[in-house]
């Protein structure tokens, strides 16, 4: 029998709960590998036809929130973090270029932070990474993909500032 979204948040919030920190998120991060072997929760919660951003669930007392995202074409993301929240990308389909970057400033007003890029790296199926808060990361997907996230808030509420991609040379 496949692994339910509930029965795997419920262990996401043990994870969370018994191992505060990165600890917990670390264990989190894990779950989401062992998930994402598992076709059948993989089907039932990315099942065909997902929009690209789509909550599964949301807990009530820790606030985290499980996601499920499917593109049908490529799609490239600005450099960005999850403000005061961390999330974990989880690939269940397809490949995800991530880029890492050196935040060189801060967004301050109506002034875009900078970015400095570090390091390219592929995420495939069954691979999930974590990025703590504040930590600049921007996703290119060249062709369908299908994804499970976590992130520590429900980012639907949280208000991003924007980072643009700098050069050495202009940093």
């Amino acid at each position: 029998m496949s692994l339910t979204v509930e029965d795997f948040a419920a262990q996401c919030r043990t994870a969370l709960k018994d191992n505060p920190g990165k600890p917990g998120r670390e264990k989190v991060c894990a779950l989401v590998q062992e998930a994402l072997k598992d076709a059948g929760f993989v089907a039932a919660a990315i099942p065909e036809g997902t929009p690209e951003r789509q909550v599964i669930y949301e807990d009530p007392e820790l606030g985290f929130a499980v996601l499920a995202h499917a593109y049908s074409d490529a799609k490239t993301s600005s450099p960005h973090d999850h403000g005061p929240s961390w999330a974990i990308y989880g690939q269940a389909t397809g490949e995800t270029v991530m880029t890492d970057y050196e935040c060189l400033a801060r967004p301050e007003g109506m002034k875009s932070g900078k970015a400095l890029r570090l390091r390219d790296y592929t995420l495939r199926p069954g691979d999930a990474y974590l990025y703590e808060p504040g930590e600049l990361h921007s996703p290119r997907r060249d062709g369908p993909t299908r994804l499970l996230r976590i992130e520590g808030v429900n980012m639907d509420r949280v208000k991003r500032l924007p980072y643009v991609e700098v050069q050495a040379a202009q940093a």
